[in-house]
């Protein structure tokens, strides 16, 4: 089913066949001859071949030293040998022809362009002055060819000669007679006439005019033909012109090369190189430089992490980070064993004559005092509770440890002078001075009566 399918597509296809083909039989070079053959006996005699210049000239200051040339076969021959007026790695097109009235136009196909080889000869071209035509056209509105819209095409009828014609070409596909209309003049577009566009949107192509002194008189200009915007197609037919796929006439010369067209003769001409094969390689150019680029950030991005200092929390207490861990604690970690003190100590106890004076009366000018709830060692000196005695120092018994010992405090008190009278008249200055430390003493010795050692209420 989908073979009869294909079949049937295919037959409803318009036919872009030629009566006949040719062939290149030598390769085109600089200022050599050059040779082709017709195949087939389809083409009506005489046959002849049209050069359009394409491509930028290859000449220093962009001389243009190329011209586009008709050159005709005698009479019923079906081969030509020419001299290539072209300099070196410049670019044609060339376009066969029969006498078949205004169909016999392109009856033999149309070729993509073609790179001119080198050779020592050099004496068929000037390559100091650009060629002229003997006259040129243009068009109007100027914006360019779009599809199924009216253009106008004029030139300045004094310097024409006979009749004009025009011809539309399009490379590596059909060529084809542009059907003249009726003939206006006025001031602005000169003398000329409309042609509705029936080629289809996107298409390059280019447009030659010529007069009676032969096609290429009035040069050439490329165009390609814009999208319309209303979506106008109504002027495209089955047989309308367009690029044919597969090859294109005359074959590939050996050392022939696409390359794009541009200006002739005073005129420039259209490209028609293989615009899939250039799209490709810059889709696949463009997509090597993504993949070298996705692989150097990968490299780059994998070396910095490896140099990179690794993050870790920092620790406020440790005064040194980088040295080395042991297996013993930090000092400000160092456990502390809590040990019961005995409990004959008394649980409280007063400094004695620090807050007592000598007969058990409040020293007068001292500030008041809370308790102490520290007790007291033998000495009189005071013991923080839970503090190791003495006496657990330096027992070496595990099996009868002697009492702990108690670690001796000493609780200084600082008093000030207290509040400063004022005077009636202007404020007095103040000077503040630290305590001076004279009312402290010592704790009582163990010599001392009984009643300066008692607990203050």
């Amino acid at each position: 089913m989908l073979r009869t399918s294909s079949l049937l597509l295919v037959s409803l296809l318009p036919s872009f066949s030629n009566a006949y083909t040719w062939q290149w039989t030598s390769t085109p070079q600089q200022c050599q001859n050059v040779s082709l053959s017709i195949q087939g006996n389809d083409g009506k005699p005489p046959y002849s071949l049209l050069l359009i210049p394409s491509g930028p000239s290859p000449l220093p200051n962009n001389i243009e030293a190329r011209t586009l040339q008709t050159i005709p076969f005698q009479g019923s021959d079906t081969t030509l040998s020419f001299k290539l007026n072209y300099p070196a790695n410049s670019a044609f097109v060339a376009v066969v022809s029969d006498s078949n009235g205004s169909n016999g136009f392109g009856s033999g196909g149309t070729t993509l362009p073609i790179t001119v080889g080198d050779s020592s000869d050099s004496s068929c071209f000037n390559s100091k002055q650009t060629v002229q035509g003997p006259w040129v056209f243009s068009i109007n509105p100027t914006g360019g060819l779009t599809q199924c819209q009216p253009t106008r095409l004029w030139w300045e009828q004094s310097n024409v000669q006979g009749s004009v014609n025009f011809v539309g070409v399009i490379p590596g596909g059909n060529s084809f007679q542009i059907p003249q209309g009726p003939l206006s003049t006025n001031q602005d577009t000169g003398t000329g006439f409309n042609w509705t566009v029936d080629v289809r949107g996107g298409t390059n192509m280019l447009i030659i005019a010529g007069d009676n002194r032969g096609l290429g008189a009035g040069g050439s200009a490329p165009f390609t033909v814009n999208y319309p915007t209303d979506n106008s197609n109504s002027c495209i037919q089955n047989d309308s012109p367009s690029s044919t796929a597969g090859s294109a006439a005359g074959g590939s010369p050996t050392s022939s090369s696409a390359s794009s067209p541009t200006s002739s003769g005073g005129s420039s001409s259209s490209g028609g190189s293989n615009t899939g094969a250039i799209v490709g390689g810059v889709v696949g150019g463009v997509g090597g430089a993504i993949a070298l680029t996705a692989i150097a950030l990968f490299f780059i991005r994998r070396r910095s992490r490896g140099t990179s200092t690794k993050e870790r929390p920092v620790d406020l207490l440790q005064e040194n980070e980088d040295s080395g861990a042991d297996d013993h604690l930090p000092q400000y970690y160092q456990p502390e064993p809590f040990l019961v003190p005995d409990p004959t100590v008394a649980a409280t106890s007063d400094a004695g004559s620090i807050y007592h004076g000598e007969d058990g009366t409040r020293q007068p000018g001292m500030g008041s005092r809370r308790p102490s709830s520290f007790g007291t060692t033998t000495d009189g000196g005071f013991l923080r509770p839970g503090t190791p005695g003495a006496s657990s120092i330096g027992g070496t018994s595990r099996k009868s440890p002697n009492p702990p010992v108690m670690r001796p405090v000493n609780i200084i008190q600082h008093d000030d002078a207290g509040p400063s009278g004022q005077d009636g008249g202007e404020a007095p200055e103040t000077i503040e001075l630290p305590p001076a430390y004279t009312n402290i003493r010592t704790a009582a010795s163990p010599e001392e009566p009984a009643g300066n050692n008692t607990t203050s209420a």
